[in-house]
């Protein structure tokens, strides 16, 4: 079988899996979000930290438990790390510096699970465990609660209630994220990979020095890694070491991992405000986005010129075997139009091209299909965004779902869609005029450009994947991404929950002649002519010094 055959029919195959997936993950998501019902856990966690959670809350106070939960996540998850050489289980390694420290407890709290580590020679099994991988957990679920929030504010009217917060979250944890968690553990320990407590072992001498491997509860934190849209492996070499990512099925199913949840949280939306084909307009767009980038990074990394290529059959530096070239591409493309930052392959050694198109996946803001609830909060607000040009096509006051989008929605907005670009653009510039953070470049020349606009890329969209050629363990670059982590998750954060704490409080508008059809494919194509547009004339400059500069010159 050729290896272009073998990536078409992997793609095929996965695509089938989500498919059979949609309906009964969808409506059981809408059913979580929709129930009145508390489960006796739930209820003990709720009175464990005072919680009240009948107690709807309009968007302030949704907000004000986003905020407080997030910040003594980071507090905690930073002081754990400080402690680390005093606790049992530490595998011998010392205490987290303060810096790596800070920007590990930011990375993992915002979802990003940027690692400027060697996770197997810094952290042991209880900062792994009990604190990396629970961080893993409940940051997926905040995602999803202020997604379902922003579904509430389209589904509801006259009324500026929200849900409430604490209830979202732990019934996100409890109803979803654990039980796929437990059985997708059980698929990936089935497949080879490993789940233990063990310590350190030397498996071979060689010249120099000997090999060491640590154990862990690997399996565990790998299926929730890919299916919170996290990313942080317990190796450094992630998704590409087989203890994470044994062969060719567990690859498969983790990219299944990475998409299944936001793929189905379309159908969630269209159940919760009461339309199915509003839900497979916002899922069209996505696939169509999503297949478009897999087949364009396939044919990128197949298409081979010169006898070492020939010989490889593509572009394999970079690549495991066990993956080829089909495995690597739909991975990469996977990981970085979702917020996941997994890899099986080193994206730094990507064609040009190949490399540039994993950095515009993050840079349309993730939303194809995205992380879990951030991917359906940014489209949606990239479908208002839509609505709202449409409006000024036509010379109509533009409308989404029954809701009116005026000055105000179309202010937060354009916020959330402002906020990334800023932190990436500015960061980045940054770093390049300064001195210090240029010694920190492997590579000179375009490839070095794309290393630091990459890593303030996968850092502000809180993606977590990295060029791999950036020495990012520095004061400056550990403080700076680790900014630009808390405030590309949370400050989107605000203006999502200001935008549906508006729309819940209209009356709905009635549906006329004039009204834009939103469910049609028109619309689905309408906003991903926006999309593209969007993110062309916002990042095309630095992409054009970067990745396009560089495979031009190939």
């Amino acid at each position: 079988m050729s290896p272009v055959l073998a990536g078409v029919l992997q793609l095929l195959a996965l695509i089938v899996a989500l498919g059979l997936s949609y309906r009964p993950l969808g409506d059981h998501m809408a059913k979580v979000y929709s129930s009145e019902k508390h489960y006796r856990p739930e209820k003990w966690i709720y009175k464990a930290i005072g919680a009240h959670p009948g107690v709807e809350m309009r968007w302030p106070a949704y907000l004000r438990g986003v905020l407080a939960f997030s910040a003594a996540s980071v507090l905690f998850l930073y002081l754990l790390q400080r402690v680390q050489g005093s606790l049992p289980g530490s595998l011998g390694f010392v205490s987290i510096d303060p810096d790596q420290a800070f920007n590990t407890a930011a990375s993992f709290v915002a979802n990003t699970n940027w690692q400027s580590y060697y996770g197997e020679q810094a952290m042991g099994h209880v900062v792994q465990t009990g604190g990396l991988a629970v961080q893993n957990f409940v940051s997926a679920a905040v995602g999803m609660a202020v997604a379902v929030a922003l579904v509430r504010g389209f589904a509801r009217s006259r009324t500026g209630e929200l849900g409430n917060f604490w209830a979202d979250l732990v019934r996100g944890v409890v109803r979803i994220l654990l039980p796929i968690s437990l059985i997708g553990a059980l698929v990936l320990v089935a497949c080879g990979a490993i789940q233990n407590f063990s310590g350190i072992h030397e498996v071979g001498r060689f010249t120099g020095g000997a090999q060491q491997w640590n154990g862990g509860a690997v399996a565990s934190q790998e299926v929730i890694k890919e299916l919170g849209t996290n990313g942080g492996g317990y190796f450094n070499a992630n998704s590409a070491h087989p203890f994470e990512n044994p062969n060719g099925l567990s690859n498969l199913f983790e990219i299944y991992l990475i998409l299944v949840i936001p793929f189905a949280l379309t159908r969630t939306f269209g159940r919760m405000v009461g339309s199915l084909k509003q839900g497979y307009a916002i899922l069209g767009t996505m696939a169509a986005i999503w297949v478009g980038f897999t087949a364009l990074m396939m044919w990128t990394e197949f298409a081979h010129h010169g006898p070492a290529f020939d010989l490889a059959g593509g572009a394999m530096e970079g690549k495991e075997t066990r993956f080829g070239i089909g495995g690597s591409s739909i991975f990469a493309v996977a990981t970085t139009l979702t917020s996941t930052g997994a890899v099986n392959s080193f994206h730094s050694s990507y064609t040009g091209f190949g490399g540039g198109i994993t950095m515009l996946g993050m840079q349309l803001g993730e939303i194809a299909p995205g992380g879990v609830g951030s991917g359906l909060y940014g489209m949606l607000i990239m479908a208002v965004i839509a609505v709202f040009l449409a409006g000024l096509m036509v010379g109509r006051t533009p409308e989404y779902l029954g809701k009116k989008i005026g000055t105000r929605e179309i202010k937060f907005a354009a916020l959330y869609i402002l906020v990334t670009p800023a932190l990436v653009l500015s960061f980045t510039a940054l770093a390049m005029a300064l001195p210090t953070p240029a010694h920190s470049m492997t590579n000179s020349g375009a490839h070095g450009f794309s290393e630091i606009l990459y890593a303030y890329t996968s850092g502000a969209n809180n993606n977590g994947s990295a060029f791999a050629g950036l020495n990012a363990d520095t004061q400056w670059f550990n403080t700076t991404i680790g900014l630009a982590m808390l405030l590309g998750r949370f400050l989107p954060m605000v203006f999502v929950l200001a935008l549906a704490g508006s729309l819940a409080e209209q009356t709905p508008v009635p549906e006329t002649a004039g009204t834009l059809r939103t469910e049609k494919p028109l619309f689905t194509g309408l906003l991903v002519g926006t999309i593209v547009i969007i993110t062309g004339l916002t990042y095309f400059p630095a992409l054009a010094l970067g990745p396009l500069a560089e495979g031009l010159a190939a």
